[in-house]
């Protein structure tokens, strides 16, 4: 929930309407003033290409929420969205306008339009600017708030409140003590003062940080509050029960749920967007690499040791559950896959599959995994189920890699935290970083993890072998 003021609120509606007015404007201008310079324009970009470069701009500023209340909050938000916007609008319209046949391409055209666009909307922006300064700094058009209670949730919520510029921060209006009644429903004569003297400053909102074992003693407080008129907004003090951090969402708006951990992948749009990725990309390569890669090295292995060109082993994948996880077999037939890690030297490795292993190729068959959907390109890497029991019981938060797919690298690997975990210091410094990937998990830090794997491969890892 935002601290919003008449002027943040305005802005999402001013904003867009001042902006189509603008860029409406900016091209009747551009299309003149092209003409002007004596250079050739056809009759259609003013009559019909309006309306698609109208479509474009709504297209391109929903793609980046330029308009949404997050942006709002912030001007330096407007102005990076602003930007963002301009150049893909610039990058689809000039596109557009070069595959239309029927239509002579006006370069000069798009270089003033774009100009006289830019300018104006930083113009647009700069102003809106100004007048937020002139609301906030003369006119004292900012909202009045206080804090009540001072341990830690409360000194950091006053922190938070001092850094807003759409806020007139007032300050404590008591301690701890001062929040619950005495027994006979009263608070002290000292809080009511208090209170009664920010009322009259114009506070409007009071931000009380509560401990939950006590809300039952917070009656007294709020008749008071009534009194004076006075927003109370509770916040929980829950600094000393939890030392992590903590998110409190709704459970249809009614019950509210802590959460110890941000995982971006429990939203159902994550999720998709992710297997969507991985099931793309997966194919790509099955049908572009594999396709001729899979009987080039299946040759390879069979030319230099009996077997099978596949192995195969059980894995644990998300929550806990088994699944066959696939690889170029790199080793003599042995008993020993199941329980033994591949270590530097190790006299099992064939000659082929020491190549396969240096260069992460005896892993390309995981994208078989990838494509049925019991592995992700990027997650936590698979372990051996007798490593789960045995990691499971020595390192306290080993478990939870388990919450989402295994992949065939990961955030851990690209780190260096890859191959024989030789300690079990090795094996912490992996789960740190297989948790912070499931907590700060984007589309764009796999992508990141991709290209790091790839300068990998090339350059080569001293833990591959």
């Amino acid at each position: 929930m935002s601290i919003q003021t008449r002027y943040l609120y305005l802005l999402r509606y001013i904003l867009p309407v001042t902006d189509i007015l603008m860029l409406n404007m900016i091209y009747v201008l551009a299309y003149y003033f092209t003409g002007y310079m004596g250079k050739g324009i056809s009759e259609e970009l003013q009559k019909h290409y309006l309306v698609v470069c109208n479509l474009l701009w709504f297209l391109n500023t929903a793609v980046f929420n330029l308009y949404s209340e997050y942006n709002a909050r912030k001007i330096e938000r407007i102005y990076r969205g602003t930007i963002k916007s301009v150049l893909l609008h610039f990058v689809i319209f000039s596109l557009y306008l070069l595959f239309a046949k029927d239509l002579a391409f006006s370069r000069s055209f798009l270089v003033t339009f774009y100009i006289f666009l830019f300018i104006g909307f930083m113009l647009n922006r700069f102003i809106g600017t100004y007048i937020q300064h002139v609301l906030i700094s003369r006119f004292h058009s900012t909202r009045k708030v206080a804090v009540m209670g001072d341990n830690d949730t409360g000194l950091r919520v006053a922190a938070y409140l001092q850094k807003q510029r759409n806020i007139d921060f007032y300050g404590f209006v008591g301690d701890d003590a001062s929040i619950y009644g005495d027994g006979d429903g009263n608070i002290s004569a000292e809080a009511s003062a208090r209170l009664q003297q920010a009322a009259v400053y114009g506070v409007k909102d009071l931000y009380v940080s509560v401990a939950p074992s006590r809300m039952r003693e917070i009656g007294p407080l709020v008749l008071e509050a009534d009194k004076q008129l006075l927003r109370l907004k509770f916040i929980p003090d829950l600094a000393g029960a939890l030392a992590a951090p903590y998110r409190i969402s709704y459970m249809g708006g009614e019950f509210p749920i802590i959460t110890l951990r941000h995982e971006p992948l429990e939203s159902m749009g994550n999720r998709f967007k992710k297997r969507a990725f991985d099931m793309a990309f997966s194919a790509f390569v099955i049908i572009f690499v594999l396709s001729w890669l899979y009987p080039l090295i299946g040759l390879l292995i069979k030319l230099q040791s009996k077997g099978p060109v596949m192995f195969k082993q059980q894995r644990s994948g998300i929550n806990d559950e088994p699944f066959w996880c696939y690889k170029f077999r790199s080793m003599r037939m042995n008993n020993d896959s199941d329980k033994k890690q591949a270590t530097k030297g190790d006299d099992r490795i064939t000659p082929i599959g020491r190549i396969l292993r240096k260069t992460s190729l005896d892993e390309m068959p995981q994208f078989f995994n990838v494509f049925i959907g019991n592995m992700s390109v990027v997650g936590p890497r698979p372990h051996m189920l007798r490593h789960t029991e045995e990691y499971k019981k020595i390192i306290g938060q080993y478990m939870v890699r388990q919450f989402v797919k295994p992949g065939i690298t990961g955030w851990a690997q690209v780190n260096g935290y890859r191959g024989e975990t030789k300690d079990d210091s090795a094996m912490e410094k992996r789960i740190e970083h297989d948790i912070w990937y499931l907590e700060h998990w984007s589309s764009m830090l796999d992508i990141k993890i991709i290209f790091l794997t790839v300068i990998n491969v090339f350059r080569g890892e001293e833990n591959a072998y």
